[in-house]
């Protein structure tokens, strides 16, 4: 679109699929999809067995079940437009929807990350008081902070929609990934967009930035807690409880890194490698983080465990 659009009525961008591979997009559906598949039903397989496991109704297993809720929104967000293209081709989307798109990938992204500092914090009332960790993280507790994650998220990005719906848009309306992101859209308006970039900078600066920071300091005190611990065993047992949620932590917070530098430092390297860096990101958490924590969480495995043996019964 090369003529300046008053507004944004009837306007649309189009997606991109993955770079100088579009010719094989119908067998790279197969992997993609098989990845939602896991994404979906195995952060769906970790909430039903919290759900249905009375020994699972505890504070870590709790805001594990918030961690599966966020996976699943991120997944279910982008999968739309990403199976979109590899089966059909169909790139162009309305920008209200696209807008829309990026209002949950953003706010689920950063319900994520609340949930892996409230993570964090749990592990730390677990080892630093365990006899009072029940007492501390309370069940209206942990709501409460379920709701606080899910009000702050939804707070801070929707004035990033409302504020690109009203700028005009002049350029040619195509987007770099098969999804729609603030970082991409804010390039398409003909208008300054100096305030809707500070915005998005102070978002990622008050969310990211901070809850990372936070989840640093909540490991200094988790290793300074256990350095107090005087039996070697007792020391590997505390620190044992953390492999899953620092694994989580890893998985989520480097392939970001690794996006943010690949945007400012390595702008001309190929599309191809752009596309794979944010695919890691959206995708591999929400795989990865309930096969972590099946294998590593006893309690998780079980719980699964049961709740097929129980279908089985009824069947």
């Amino acid at each position: 679109m090369g003529a300046e659009s008053n507004g944004s009525l009837d306007l649309s961008v189009f997606l991109t699929g993955i770079p100088g591979l579009e010719a094989q997009h119908g067998w790279l559906s197969i992997p993609f999809f098989t990845v939602y598949i896991v994404a979906i039903v195995g952060n769906n397989l970790i909430m039903a067995a919290v759900q249905a496991d009375p020994a699972l109704h505890e504070p870590m297993y709790l805001f594990l079940s918030m961690l599966a809720v966020t996976e699943v929104g991120v997944s279910v967000s982008t999968l739309p437009t990403v199976m979109g293209i590899l089966w059909f081709d169909a790139r162009q989307i309305d920008l209200d929807g696209c807008l829309a798109q990026m209002f949950f990938i953003h706010t689920f992204s950063c319900m994520e990350s609340g949930v892996l500092l409230a993570m964090s914090y749990d592990r730390f009332v677990a080892i630093y008081s365990p006899l009072r960790y029940t007492a501390i993280l309370t069940l209206p507790r942990i709501i409460c902070m379920g709701l606080g994650i899910t009000l702050k998220s939804v707070t801070l990005m929707a004035p990033l929609p409302v504020l690109l719906k009203q700028l005009p848009y002049c350029h040619t309306n195509v987007l770099s990934h098969s999804y729609c992101l603030h970082s991409d859209l804010i390039q398409l308006p003909c208008a300054d967009t100096k305030l809707s970039s500070i915005l998005g900078l102070a978002i990622v600066l008050a969310t990211f930035g901070l809850d990372s920071l936070l989840i640093i300091v909540s490991y200094v005190l988790i290793l300074y807690t256990v350095l107090g611990i005087a039996s070697g065993e007792g020391r590997r047992k505390a620190l044992n409880t953390c492999v899953s949620h620092i694994c989580a932590v890893l998985m989520y917070y480097v392939p970001m890194i690794g996006v943010s530098v690949m945007h400012r430092a390595a702008k001309h390297a190929s599309p191809l490698v752009h596309t794979l860096m944010s695919s890691i990101y959206l995708f591999v958490p929400p795989v990865l983080n309930p096969i972590i924590y099946s294998v590593k969480t006893k309690p998780i495995r079980q719980g699964i465990f049961t709740l097929f043996s129980c279908k089985r019964k009824l069947l």
